[in-house]
């Protein structure tokens, strides 16, 4: 999704990053009650990210993660745990000091599966024995494993690897030469020896760049299985595509997969449908069956139980690609005529998955600030919610029992496993991992607001007090405008917003036209015209808080993340009345983007070449109106961000150095992608947004920047 960070603090909707654990993973909440306190820049690595819930079949537990910040390590790490369904004490499952992930139970519930890069060896998959004993290594592949997935009958994997690189097969090389017995005369001592330099990196694709990985080359990821008795591991796809999310047919004789297989260039098109291959197929995958169609995006296949149909999540118009609702679609596994279930819904679906006795389908909705668990009948019909409300379900899974585990967050806790019975009714929560930070920190409540834009259009948003609010008092404004532009904000624990308002502010979420949960229509409205709509309705967003007495009109500021970061610097170019701005990973001078980014198809369809559309490029980039800024702007970013890369920050900053007439700041973060990971770097940002709000929006006389640390 453009421009859209999952784990920033000013981004759309959810602060992933700052949902972090700290040292402790106690699952109870203090047995002594102390007095709430405001929350502070600190607690960002206090708060525990529980995610990744798995319902064993049997219904009786539920594996998950569990991940911790640690300031003092500046590191992230991650650990499986598990929990009775029926109640009681979790158990830790992985390891301290060693990250593991993407626990999967085996259907026979024998052996819980795992993801861990251990010994800083690649990612294998690992195995526990619910009967107890230490993790044993299943695969050993010479290249990382992405993803994997039981067979029904528990004898067999499905795995995602890429091909793997030169440098890992002379790895695998060298590794066979220091087997014990093998000799090699050229072996030498490894200390001080200079390393390698590396080859050039040489590009003929269309989309050769990708956030997080570089420059791509035409490794892809392809299908294997292995044998869990013999470890043996053949490959059943091959070629010039990528081949994702696999899932198995209930009798473990096909694996259906997402894959964009358009010739003669996969790069140049969103076309990515639903094929299926034979599990035990020998040839690479030379005889496949493509069961769906449609031009635009198909992705997230899941089989009903009966084996006769798949579920899977379509996007009909290739042309609208992001700002297109996505649906939840049916077809016959064979091929043939897909019907969509939601298209009169008109909602972004994602997850979906068959009810165990295949009369429905869950999935999760993106609706009017919510992401709901929704289900629907299989044939379409009339769609109920088992988990709705203010709330976001970010996971779930389905027992064959009928019993649900879903991650769930709302607006006055971070994200904890919760249980429904296949009856229905409440949700029941399982796990505490938050219950101490909760209890110790006063929290404000937001209001979920909707008013009207310049044009009369309805807009909605989540708007916080200040802590210990006084009625009639008028409060600092900070408006903070969300990622994406296909993102949103959601009734969800927000530690960014929450530290805002404990700072005294009143902060403005608003979800203008562009962003999801509201239809194809209002998502759709800013194609090729950004800064434009969403632009008139952020400042209503503004004009509302202003217009119910709290909010300070000459005390305002504004900043955001990723496209927030686009759009603040779309607001400052076109209004006076903010007193301070932060862009963080934001752009302004969209031409110099192209083929700079990882975004070039999106460009193309959307945009049309710079040098043939020229009109369009100049008049969505807010930096030919340089001159017209006159708020004190900070810039930030990471120096290998290749979602919005630093460029777009250094430019505005040193556009409106050489004018030279407004304070500004650049602030690089080395080694960081679009999603900060260094929890240093996370407290930094933190830090020097209060600092640059407090000096420039209430002007309170101190510094513009955080004191500068020393070792």
């Amino acid at each position: 999704m453009r421009f859209r960070s999952l784990a920033l603090p000013l981004c759309a909707s959810v602060l992933a990053f700052y949902f972090l654990v700290s040292f402790a993973v106690a699952q109870d909440a203090p047995a002594t009650p102390v007095a709430p306190r405001a929350i502070t820049v600190d607690d960002a690595f206090e708060i525990h990210e529980v995610r990744d819930p798995q319902i064993s079949d049997d219904g009786k537990w539920v594996a998950y993660t569990v991940s911790t910040a640690s300031l003092k390590e500046d590191k992230t790490e991650t650990r499986i745990w598990m929990a009775p369904t029926g109640g009681g004490d979790a158990i830790v499952m992985t390891a301290e000091d060693v990250s593991s992930s993407h626990p999967r139970w085996s259907p026979d519930g024998k052996y819980l599966a795992f993801l861990s890069k251990r010994n800083e060896g690649k990612a294998e998959v690992w195995l526990l024995n619910r009967m107890g004993g230490e993790a044993q290594k299943l695969t050993d592949a010479i290249q990382d494993v992405d993803d994997f997935s039981w067979s029904p009958d528990s004898k067999r994997l499905a795995l995602i690897l890429r091909d793997p690189s030169p440098e890992e097969l002379a790895e695998a090389k060298t590794k066979d030469k220091e087997k014990p017995g093998s000799e090699d005369k050229d072996k030498k001592d490894a200390k001080g020896k200079k390393p390698k330099t590396p080859p050039p990196f040489v590009i003929d694709r269309y989309r050769f760049k990708s956030d997080m990985v570089g420059y791509l080359d035409h490794r892809r990821t392809h299908l294997y299985v292995i044998d869990m008795v013999t470890k043996a591991v053949v490959q059943i796809t091959s070629g010039d595509f990528d081949d994702e999310e696999p899932a198995w047919s209930p009798d473990g004789k096909l694996l259906a997969f997402r894959s964009n297989r358009s010739t003669p260039d996969p790069d140049r098109t969103y076309d990515t449908n639903i094929w299926v291959v034979a599990a035990d197929n020998t040839d690479k995958g030379a005889h496949l069956t493509q069961v769906t169609t449609n031009p635009g995006s198909d992705a997230a296949p899941a089989w009903s139980p009966d084996g006769k149909w798949i579920t899977y999540i379509t996007q009909l118009d290739p042309k609208l690609f992001q700002y297109a609702t996505h649906h939840v679609a049916v077809s016959p596994a064979g091929g043939g005529q897909a019907k969509v279930l939601t298209q009169a819904f008109d909602r972004m679906s994602r997850y979906p998955r068959f009810s165990p006795d295949g009369q429905f389908i869950y999935f999760v909705a993106d609706d009017d600030g919510t992401e709901n668990l929704c289900r629907i009948p299989a044939t379409g019909g009339e769609i109920t919610r088992p988990i709705s409300g203010h709330v976001v379900v970010s996971g779930y899974t389905i027992a064959k029992s009928g019993d649900l585990a879903a991650q769930i967050t709302s607006i006055d806790r971070p994200s904890e496993i919760f249980t429904i019975a296949s009856s229905g009714g409440t949700p029941t929560r399982i796990t505490h991992v938050n219950d101490a930070f909760v209890a110790k920190i006063k929290m404000v409540a937001p209001e979920y607001v909707k008013f009207k834009s310049k044009d009369g259009t309805l807009v909605a948003g989540y708007l916080y007090k200040p802590l210990d609010y006084v009625a009639g008092k008028k409060y600092p404004a900070l408006l903070h405008p969300h990622g994406g532009p296909v993102g949103a904000y959601y009734g969800e624990f927000n530690h960014f917003s929450q530290l805002l308002a404990a700072n005294g502010y009143v902060v403005l979420e608003p979800n203008p036209r562009g962003s999801s949960g509201y239809g194809q229509d209002f998502c759709k409205a800013i194609f090729a015209d950004w800064g434009n709509k969403d632009y008139q309705d952020d400042m209503a967003m503004v004009d509302y808080a202003i217009a119910q007495g709290f909010a300070d009109p000459d005390k305002l500021g504004v900043g955001g993340w990723s496209y927030g970061g686009i759009s603040t610097d779309f607001i400052i170019a076109q209004s006076k009345r903010f007193k301070g701005a932060i862009s963080g990973a934001g752009s302004a001078f969209f031409a110099a983007l192209y083929g700079h980014d990882q975004y070039i198809l999106d460009y193309d369809v959307e945009l049309g070449r710079p040098w043939e559309n020229r009109a369009v490029w100049d008049k969505i980039s807010p930096f030919y109106k340089v001159e017209n800024i006159t708020t004190p702007t900070l810039f930030m970013g990471g120096d290998v961000d290749w979602n919005v890369p630093i460029i777009g920050g250094e430019q505005m900053y040193e556009a409106m150095k050489s004018l030279g007439r407004v304070e500004t700041e650049l602030v690089v973060y080395p080694g960081e992608f679009h999603g900060f990971k260094t929890p240093s770097h996370i407290k930094d940002r933190l830090e020097r947004n209060l600092s640059w709000y407090a000096h420039y929006v209430k002007n309170d006389g101190s510094a513009a920047r955080p004191a500068e640390k020393t070792n």
